[in-house]
């Protein structure tokens, strides 16, 4: 018995990425991942509060700090869209802004010492908990795919749906000479196709890649402090450098997510 309880690295490692999941239905694509859900949810409603608390603060004079904080930012997302999208950006400036913040918060989830917050989580999930929700791929799929959603809606908004299709069997390529033109309607969809495919896909697994990549590497190198002392004098101050660089991968990567929001979005406003 004391053998199947022996902490191993496989085992480690395998406790802290293990999902606390739900089945709703028969087979994995219908088991969900309550803590990436519980968590992302949770996340929302502090971003929201957070914005609700600094709204309900504004004023039209002098700002306090945290008003003046929002404003940068929200100037600084602003000035990200107009460079790339010259059209009304009364929902894009927005949109991009609330997806990156919510990025943010997901990603800084991985600021949390995992040992830490497993013995807090084992109360109630002592299978596992993950504590990132964008290191869950299907968090990341479902944030890409909702800007996928609106990708389309807006290129069908701004071409009507005659324009879009026509846009789908006609570019890049066109449809001259008109005895081609059924070979190469077949080639401009599937281009088209293509393309419409590989951006949910890249959106999300770049975000989840990079995030899934910095839960491994912590979880390895605070696992060599319980080799001994040699191991841990090499992992306090890896894990340290680790951190300091990882704060930078966390803003990144909520940034490109936030910046390929606007530009994907342009690209649907776009006519070719």
């Amino acid at each position: 018995m004391a053998a199947e309880h022996e902490l191993t690295p496989t085992s480690y490692i395998g406790h802290h990425l293990s999902f606390l999941q739900h089945p709703v239905g028969e087979g994995s694509f219908w088991t969900l991942n309550v803590d990436s859900l519980a968590t992302a949810a949770l996340l929302g409603v502090v971003g929201l509060g957070f914005l609700w608390w600094v709204v309900r603060g504004a004023t039209s004079g002098v700002p306090g700090k945290r008003q003046a904080f929002v404003e940068i930012l929200f100037e600084f997302v602003d000035r990200q869209a107009r460079d790339i999208f010259q059209g009304d950006r009364k929902f894009i400036a927005p949109v991009a802004l609330t997806v990156g913040l919510w990025a943010l918060l997901m990603n800084a989830m991985d600021f949390l010492p995992v040992d830490i917050m497993s013995w807090i989580t084992h109360f109630f999930a002592p299978h596992g908990f993950r504590i990132v929700p964008t290191a869950d791929v299907n968090t990341t799929f479902a944030l890409a795919l909702s800007v996928w959603v609106l990708m389309i809606y807006f290129s069908i908004a701004v071409k009507g749906m005659g324009g879009w299709i026509h846009e789908l069997f006609c570019t890049p390529f066109g449809v001259r000479p008109l005895w081609a033109s059924p070979l190469l309607a077949s080639f401009n969809l599937l281009f088209n196709l293509v393309e419409y495919i590989s951006k949910p896909l890249s959106h999300s697994l770049r975000l989840f890649g990079n995030m899934y990549a910095g839960e491994i590497i912590f979880l390895l190198l605070w696992m060599m402090a319980g080799a001994g002392l040699a191991g841990t004098l090499f992992a306090v101050p890896l894990g340290l450098a680790w951190a300091i660089f990882h704060i930078l991968i966390v803003l990144l990567q909520a940034y490109i997510f936030m910046m390929l929001t606007i530009v994907y979005i342009s690209m649907a406003h776009a006519s070719h």
